[in-house]
């Protein structure tokens, strides 16, 4: 695969993400509002996002770019923009995706620091309903224009918190102490992808800012398109391969490239060539074992079914795309200041009941009561999944499930032997009751598996 990318490429083909009526881009270019060249505090400058109009029309930043030294940011970091969207999109009364702030409290000035130049840090004031998702700094001490930021309604965010240092004017001496802090998402629910757009929270001080309310992160769901599952095996014969139908992509996951940790790519790469990936469901039925009862009562037959599922399989997917699969990932990236906390849903990722089977790799043992005179076969659902680009090449790794819920028998007639049997014996061959395990009889087509097992018991009877 070639990875030449031209890192200078616009961003133009693209589509923006869309939650109900907001619209999510992001932008590679940023202009310099101030750095603390003349301070003896550690190197650190602010960035103001600058979507160019004609690729990003409409398009605002969430809050100012922090930044640990002083050297251009320009197409080395991305960041977030948004816009208005159609307003069709959302519920009736839910309103405007987006607002300008009410007004601005300044939080920090550098005044005394010793800079070559002036530096003020403003926190966002949103209406009723909204909320700012990050601050805004000025090269002097009036506030920013009311266009330099949008605030996002509540619904379209969840609560985060701080995480990391990235700048803070210590040894500066200005009046008053001051420090910057990234933003990282909570946990996300299952089916949603919560990410930090790139922006940071400020505060009074050293320490890390721990208040509710004081830093937030957009949500998405992870969009998913679900088709018809593989039709059922019927035996219409003794042939019971003949009976598995074709494999079927069953559902397919949308993933923004901030979720994916793509090997052959940077994260600006990723970016220009690949903005989203597919995930893949793909589901086949695989045959756990045939029989054949040609006697005039129930019979008993045994097989092993095997777990395409482990734990050491997990780990490599997880380690070539950063996807986990079943529990909640977060994604960094060192060129990207979005964060992001995703889970896939639960039923694509075959978790609906218990996220342990992923790391079952038993095998199980599976038994099925045959009726008299009759050909049976079980069959199991396996899953296999794969991530690729939107060139449609595979990102390096899979996944296989098989389900141990979906076993599926179904038999046919064979020929009985020719023998002589009474009316009377005749009327008292009835139909099997399903029976336990434990009370089957030990006659059995193959010995007993050698492998630890666990019993999966399955009983067919006879219509």
């Amino acid at each position: 695969m070639n990875t030449q990318i031209n890192l200078k490429s616009p961003i133009r083909q693209m589509e923006p993400i869309a939650v109900e009526n907001l619209l999510i881009h992001f932008t590679t270019e940023f202009h310099r509002i101030w750095d603390n060249t003349g301070s003896k505090s550690k190197p650190g400058s602010f960035w103001r996002p600058t979507p160019a109009p004609d690729l990003l029309p409409g398009y605002f930043p969430l809050g100012d770019l922090a930044v640990s030294g002083r050297h251009n940011v320009n197409e080395q970091q991305v960041m977030a923009v948004v816009r208005e969207g159609d307003p069709q999109h959302t519920d009736a009364g839910k309103g405007p995706a987006l607002s300008r702030p009410e007004a601005y409290q300044r939080v920090w000035s550098d005044a005394g620091s010793g800079a070559n130049g002036d530096c003020s840090i403003w926190q966002p004031v949103p209406p009723q309903g909204y909320v700012a998702l990050g601050m805004v700094c000025s090269n002097d001490n009036t506030q920013p224009s009311f266009n330099a930021v949008r605030c996002v309604r509540a619904d379209l965010v969840v609560a985060a918190s701080a995480a990391s240092l990235i700048w803070s004017d210590q040894g500066s001496g200005a009046a008053r102490d001051f420090s910057t802090w990234s933003v990282t998402p909570p946990i996300a629910s299952a089916g949603e992808i919560y990410f930090a757009p790139g922006t940071f929270i400020g505060t009074k001080g050293y320490g890390k800012p721990v208040s509710p309310g004081t830093a937030y992160a957009l949500r998405m769901p992870i969009p998913i398109q679900v088709q018809t599952p593989p039709a059922l095996p019927e035996l219409s014969g003794h042939d019971a391969s003949a009976a598995l139908p074709p494999a079927r992509i069953t559902q397919v996951v949308r993933l923004p490239w901030f979720a994916v940790n793509d090997p052959a790519l940077t994260s600006l790469a990723q970016l220009r060539t690949s903005p989203f990936y597919q995930m893949e469901r793909t589901d086949r039925y695989v045959l756990v074992g045939e029989g054949k009862n040609n006697t005039d009562v129930n019979r008993a037959f045994r097989w092993k079914a095997h777990r395409t599922q482990s734990s050491g399989m997990i780990r490599r997917f997880t380690r070539n795309t950063g996807i986990d699969i079943g529990v909640q990932w977060q994604s960094v990236t060192p060129a990207s200041a979005v964060i992001c906390s995703a889970r896939l849903g639960d039923s694509f990722c075959n978790s609906d009941s218990d996220t342990d089977e992923w790391v079952n790799s038993l095998d199980a043992e599976v038994i099925a009561l045959v009726g008299p005179n009759r050909f049976a076969a079980v069959y199991l659902m396996q899953s296999d999944y794969r991530v690729l680009r939107e060139d449609g090449s595979q990102v390096e790794g899979h996944l296989s499930f098989t389900d141990m819920d979906s076993l599926h028998l179904t038999d046919c007639p064979v020929e009985p032997e020719p023998k002589t049997v009474s009316d009377t014996e005749s009327e008292k061959q009835t139909p099997a009751e399903p029976v336990k395990p434990e009370q089957l009889p030990a006659a059995q087509p193959q010995s007993e598996p050698q492998l630890p097992t666990e019993s999966m018991p399955l009983t067919g009877t006879v219509p």
